[in-house]
């Protein structure tokens, strides 16, 4: 505090009047003694004077001429920090694992940490796959559509900090998208292919993952929508995420499996790695039991807390819908629908300010 630096012994009674002996403002190396009877002028964020123990507010004080004050009241030790008060030598500022952010930033710099050792952010592929897609913002004929996955799965990791090296949009051809992928895994830790890992005549991408000499770990989930998502290891050791070609398929495997899965690999703690909100629920859903299901929903911040309301769609194409979306409501398999009022899990899809 801005005010004057004092012996609380001098305040048994007050008001009481002190002289002042000297000043210290913030950055001063300026170090005047307050002995009986005298005080000391002082800024925010200067040392406090030797023999000092309170610091009074300048609130506090009557200035009776150029070297006499009057303080009227205080209390003892007040407006010092102290040493160590904040932290002592050896606590941890910032944990392993812990995403830096801005408060991070300032706690190191202020502790004369100017470089840090961090993970490096792991670099990803996104490959997306069939003879259908074309750039956006092409006229497209009655058999083709624009290319969505590509840019929103290039826009999710890079507002999750996530270097894309690069993107791809390449045919239902084996020979096209094993070219391809064999190319990203030589320069990337991750490839994102959207498309192409169901059972269909034109579904190449498990059998490429194959003869590229990666090992399939998982392939079929039983979630809704995303059911056909897989998951392989190359022999180099980058991983591979094959989502669902369908918009909202491939934005559920994104952040139940591609996002929690970097974030890991570049250090976070796991279970910081897939954030979750717990909100009331407006209003009844309605759903199948037999698999776990991702309803998208609104988000709605009230004084009470958050509430989550679903979204109607008509499939898992339904772009206009996942627009509106904030996230998807988590429903376990064994239950069939949820109750308005219910406190229900919530996966958020953005960020908020």
């Amino acid at each position: 505090m801005d005010g004057f630096a004092v012996r609380m012994a001098d305040l048994a009674v007050l008001p009481t009047r002190l002289r002042m002996v000297g000043e210290v403002a913030a950055g001063s190396g300026a170090t005047p003694g307050v002995v009986p009877g005298t005080c000391v002028r002082i800024f925010t964020g200067a040392n406090v004077p030797d023999d000092a123990d309170t610091v009074v507010k300048v609130e506090d004080t009557r200035v009776l001429n150029d070297d006499t004050i009057e303080v009227r009241s205080t209390d003892e030790h007040a407006n010092i920090f102290k040493r160590g008060e904040n932290a002592k030598q050896g606590d941890v500022l910032v944990a392993r694992g812990q995403t830096l952010g801005a408060m991070h930033i300032a706690a190191c710099a202020a502790a004369g940490r100017a470089h840090l050792r961090v993970r490096r952010r792991p670099r990803v592929a996104i490959i997306t796959t069939g003879r259908e897609l074309l750039e956006p913002g092409t006229k497209t004929a009655l058999h083709q559509e624009r290319d969505s996955d590509g840019p929103m799965l290039k826009a999710a990791l890079e507002t999750a900090g996530f270097v894309v090296s690069s993107a791809h949009r390449v045919s239902d051809d084996a020979t096209l998208i094993g070219n391809v992928l064999r190319d990203c895994l030589a320069q990337n830790d991750a490839i994102v292919l959207s498309g192409g890992v169901s059972m269909g005549n034109y579904d190449f991408v498990p059998a490429v993952v194959r003869n590229l000499n990666a090992k399939v770990l998982v392939h079929g989930v039983a979630m809704k929508p995303g059911k056909p998502f897989l998951f392989a290891l190359a022999a180099g050791g980058a991983c591979i995420f094959g989502l669902p070609g369908n918009p909202l398929s491939a934005a559920t495997g994104l952040h139940e499996f591609v996002l929690p899965a970097l974030r890991t690999m570049a250090g976070q703690a796991p279970l910081e790695s897939r954030p979750l909100l717990h909100a009331k629920l407006r209003a009844t859903i309605r759903t199948n039991p037999g698999r776990e299901q991702f309803v998208l929903a609104s988000l709605t911040w009230t004084e009470a807390g958050a509430e989550v309301e679903a979204l109607g769609t008509h499939s898992s194409a339904d772009l206009a819908a996942g627009a509106r979306a904030d996230g998807a409501i988590i429903v376990p398999a064994e239950v069939e629908g949820l109750a308005a009022g219910t406190r229900v899990a919530f996966r958020p899809w953005r960020s908020w300010p």
